[in-house]
């Protein structure tokens, strides 16, 4: 009987470490920001973009996200300006920025 006890003592704290290992490496949806101006953004935008111009990014992030390892892609006309931004979030310690470039870009990608 003790064998048995012992066996799904241990049976099951190993099920909760793969649990607990399983949800550490869970995949979120990236967050997608236009930043472009509200202008652009409203003349054709991809679909799970949220607009915050460039010029805005440091002040409205914490809007969206706090987590620094958050999967965080930008984009805007040409690549110039969510290079900006992207150099923004990095110094207040973002770590997943991905410079999506131009927004036609993003729409050739998303095909």
């Amino acid at each position: 009987m003790k064998l048995i006890l012992s066996f799904l003592l241990i049976f099951t704290t190993l099920m909760g470490s793969f649990t607990m290992a399983e949800t550490k490496t869970e995949k979120t949806s990236p967050i997608w920001i236009d930043v472009r101006s509200p202008e652009e953004y409203s003349g054709g935008h991809y679909s799970e973009a949220v607009n915050i111009p460039h010029t805005e990014i440091k002040k409205h992030i914490a809007e969206l996200t706090t987590d620094k390892d958050a999967d965080i892609r930008v984009y805007c006309r040409s690549g110039h300006r969510s290079g900006i931004a992207k150099k923004d979030l990095e110094a207040m310690g973002y770590t997943h920025v991905i410079n999506e470039g131009g927004y036609s870009d993003v729409l050739k990608k998303m095909k």
